[in-house]
């Protein structure tokens, strides 16, 4: 069976407006996954959506988290894709890491999450510092509710700061940029395939 993956673009830009910097992130790095056979079905637009605020699964009328998390979550793997706001995650970011938190409550029998032996990726851009402190935070929230972080699990390309040019206006990829990209990809297909054969045990009660 083949594995596939999914894009999540926290941008606070909708669809219908300009072009976001995180979709070209999110999708250098679906092109790598591509190459190495998994099938990556498109990157999903957070501020397109009503996802509410909570720690639930289903915060009730007109949520579309619901739909999303079974979306996400019949994929391998996730590239999680957030800009760099006032040196952090944005908000649409971590407003997904806390809805995930209801994984911790819904585990089997064997007491795993919906995520366990599910891997993530990670894309940031951004205009100023702080893409190594926002992979720590993104690292920590999606370990917590059972995602499987690879080694090397980040594209990030951040600019100078308080400049005007942004990751989608280069004229070219950076090299550094781009070999990080094919890491993430490879080493996320690498761990995906392990994971789908032999998912974990988790542990009896």
């Amino acid at each position: 069976m083949a594995l596939k993956a999914i894009g999540l673009n926290c941008s606070l830009k909708g669809s219908g407006k300009e072009p976001s910097s995180t979709d070209k992130m999110i999708a250098l790095i679906a092109s790598e996954l591509a190459g190495r056979g998994i099938e990556c079905t498109g990157t999903v637009r957070v501020a397109d959506l009503n996802v509410k605020p909570g720690v639930t699964s289903d915060e009730g009328e007109g949520d579309d988290w619901p739909d999303l998390r079974r979306r996400i979550l019949a994929h391998d793997i996730l590239i999680f894709g957030t800009p760099v706001w006032l040196g952090q995650m944005s908000s649409l970011a971590k407003r997904v890491l806390e809805r995930m938190d209801a994984f911790l409550s819904e585990t089997d029998e064997r007491g795993r999450m919906p995520s366990y032996s599910k891997v993530a990726v990670l894309a940031v851009v951004g205009n100023e510092d702080g893409a190594h402190g926002i992979s720590a935070h993104v690292y920590q929230g999606l370990n917590d509710t059972g995602w499987t972080i690879p080694a090397g699990a980040v594209s990030y390309w951040v600019g100078e700061a308080m400049g005007k040019t942004d990751f989608q206006d280069l004229p070219q990829v950076p090299e550094k940029v781009s070999q990080a990209a094919a890491m993430a990809a490879s080493n996320a297909a690498h761990l995906a395939r392990l994971l789908k054969d032999e998912a974990y045990p988790g542990v009896s009660n």
